[in-house]
């Protein structure tokens, strides 16, 4: 299959500078990296069968600092910062929603060329982390690329049009729905502030909010945050969501795979609902929820989500 590689654009802008001593508990520079076609940041720690870790909205790489250590000593982490996100490269906003999710698949197609050609990463075997908006996309990308991933790890996301009943919370329908409140978003970048504090039962640590926020400091760093809010699907109609299906005629080739679902319990936007309908669509997934964690499962429950998905990658059994 051919890889649809980006050339840099003359308007793209260069991604922030944040020195890693803002970063508590970030992997040092020696495991930071670049994708030479697009210039998109990322991590690559550990040893073994690769693993791709996909972050949300507004989050970036920082989310996973607590599961890396966990993971590293037995599975390769390779963790992106989407573009326009984290530490990637601003690039133009595409002018409607297709526009960018395609661009967003693109540069996966990107970062997987350059893993497997120029680090010599297997073309198999691949598992996805996906937490967020990392679902929709890795999901569509594993679709566009059949054969390379042989695991899912579901982390309070979606991978399909929201289950029946399901209502989008209203501040989320603000951003996207009207552009006064998605310019004021931008000007005052309420949204990562609001939903680092509302996405966690726990809260973060000063040093640890300020960091992931760092990357959003400047007001022209901030615009695909909104956007992603901005590209949330209005309807079952919209042609977002058929990215999320297989080719006509054809099964989906993730129906089998082996799955681990991590919950927490008190996300205020991927809900229960949204749960079910992951175990009805994966009746052969291994799911554990998290009761006293929120949205970013990842920062309210690190040391036991990031057990519970090493004995999965291991193929241990725990309950």
């Amino acid at each position: 299959m051919a890889v649809n590689t980006i050339a840099s654009r003359p308007d793209d802008r260069p991604p922030p500078t944040v020195p890693h001593r803002l970063l508590p508990g970030y992997p040092d520079p020696a495991h930071w990296w670049h994708v030479p076609a697009t210039g998109q940041h990322y991590l690559d720690t550990g040893t073994g069968d690769p693993v791709l870790l996909l972050h949300g909205n507004p989050s970036w790489s920082y989310a996973w600092r607590h599961l890396l250590p966990v993971l590293s000593p037995h599975v390769r982490c390779l963790a992106p910062d989407l573009p326009g996100l984290g530490l990637s490269p601003r690039p133009a906003v595409a002018p409607n929603a297709a526009d960018r999710y395609a661009a967003q698949l693109d540069h996966l197609d990107a970062l997987f060329a350059h893993l497997t050609g120029d680090r010599q990463l297997p073309a198999q075997g691949w598992t996805l982390v996906m937490h967020d908006w990392g679902g929709p996309l890795g999901i569509a990308w594993a679709l566009r690329r059949p054969g390379v991933v042989a695991r899912l790890v579901v982390l309070n996301t979606i991978g399909f049009r929201w289950p029946p009943g399901y209502r989008l919370p209203v501040y989320l329908k603000w951003i996207r729905d009207f552009a006064p409140v998605a310019a004021l978003a931008h000007l005052t970048n309420a949204f990562p502030r609001a939903a680092l504090r509302a996405g966690v039962v726990h809260p973060l640590r000063a040093a640890e909010r300020r960091a992931s926020l760092l990357p959003y400091a400047r007001r022209s760093d901030r615009r695909t945050v909104v956007e992603y809010v901005r590209s949330i699907p209005h309807s079952d109609d919209d042609p977002a969501w058929r990215l999320l299906e297989p080719p006509d005629g054809h099964s989906s080739s993730l129906a089998a795979l082996p799955v681990f679902i991590g919950w927490g319990m008190r996300d205020p936007v991927f809900t229960p609902l949204v749960l079910d309908e992951w175990t009805r669509r994966f009746p052969q997934a291994r799911v554990h929820r998290y009761a006293d964690a929120g949205h970013f499962v990842m920062e309210d429950a690190a040391d036991e989500l990031g057990r519970h998905i090493r004995d999965f990658l291991l193929g241990r059994v725990r309950r």
